[in-house]
């Protein structure tokens, strides 16, 4: 008797509900969920215990994303910026787990600018998003660094300085695996995960989340923002109104156009079947010809499997470090002599 394999729950045997969160406090129609729900289908699809995955986060709306998948998976939500040090420290202490880093396009490219350059010049084995919205979300919708210039935001004025690609940045700090998605195509993002998920060394992943709060230029007398900047009020009080989640689907090699929730517009095109993800100089021109037309691509535009991850570096064993016992740990009393011997 063949007995078959209940179509309910994957390899591990675990349902997609092990997989998930706590219930979303973020704005409804907010990219970032979308982000969340597909983290939760890749790990699922892949069959990762989630006992198995750490997460690590720092400050923003996007670092408040972890909370909502992998319930069973220990976290760490840290310091403005200081995502990848935590990270750091704990994928050394045990290197047979997956890390997954979740920050935003301030959380990385601000603050945290001189952390994420330096994660990944050392290829730490680390999935490392960036839930990119243009915008300061839990400080009211000030630019970040990644606002595209002369973008004007009621309560903001207008953006005079040029913007950081997180793209080009993870390309050129040699990166080895880094990839652009919109949150809005659902396929696209799943899939480059689970191709970050199986990377051996750092993996960025540049996803367009559009912020349906403060990207919101609505000028009638009956909007909330025109309500908001105009009224005399006793406490501060907001209300976001519900908005729908922006879905789009494209073919590889095109392009679309995708409407925003504040009337902007921009350009996604998917890479095709033919292009080389291996060739930094051809990207690289490639990127700045995108720039210059106003597109944002997406796709795995970058990977490199032959550079040594930290781990290999340092010669970790597989065994994790805080397991070992203190005899494999400390140095024999001999070594310590002979160490002191040479400060006199």
């Amino acid at each position: 008797m063949v007995t078959q394999r209940n179509p309910q729950v994957n390899l591990v045997n675990l349902s997609k509900t092990d997989y998930r969160g706590d219930p979303t406090t973020l704005c409804q129609g907010c990219g970032h969920n979308s982000i969340s729900s597909q983290i939760i289908a890749a790990c699922y699809e892949l069959n990762i215990p989630p006992e198995k995955l750490v997460k690590f986060s720092g400050i923003g709306c996007s670092s408040k994303a972890p909370t909502y998948f992998l319930n069973r998976s220990f976290g760490f939500n840290g310091l403005h910026g200081r995502m990848p040090s935590l990270a750091t420290g704990a994928m050394f202490a045990d290197t047979t787990l997956i890390g997954i880093g979740m920050s935003g396009d301030g959380d990385t490219v601000s603050i945290g600018m001189g952390q994420f350059k330096h994660v990944m010049r050392r290829n730490l084995p680390l999935v490392y998003i960036v839930a990119n919205n243009g915008v300061y979300g839990l400080t009211k919708g000030q630019f970040s660094a990644t606002a595209e210039e002369g973008l004007a935001l009621k309560g903001q004025g207008q953006n005079p300085y040029m913007p950081i690609d997180i793209v080009w940045e993870a390309v050129v700090g040699r990166a080895t695996f880094v990839a652009r998605s919109f949150a809005g195509d659902p396929k696209q993002v799943r899939e480059l995960l689970k191709a970050a998920l199986s990377h051996r060394g750092i993996a960025v992943l540049d996803i367009i989340s559009p912020c349906v709060t403060f990207n919101n230029q609505d000028d009638s007398h009956h909007s909330y923002a025109w309500g908001r900047n105009h009224e005399i009020a006793l406490h501060e009080l907001a209300y976001v109104p519900p908005a729908e989640e922006i879905m789009v689907e494209y073919a590889e090699g095109e392009s679309k156009e995708v409407d925003m929730h504040d009337g902007s517009r921009i350009v996604l095109r998917k890479l095709g079947a033919d292009y080389d993800p291996t060739d930094r100089s051809k990207i690289l021109t490639m990127l700045e010809e995108a720039n210059r037309k106003q597109e944002l691509i997406t796709g795995l535009i970058y990977i490199n499997t032959g550079q040594k991850s930290l781990f290999n570096l340092y010669h970790l064993p597989d065994e994790p470090l805080n397991r070992l016992s203190p005899d494999r740990i400390r140095p024999p009393r001999e070594t310590i002599a002979k160490v002191n011997a040479m400060m006199f």
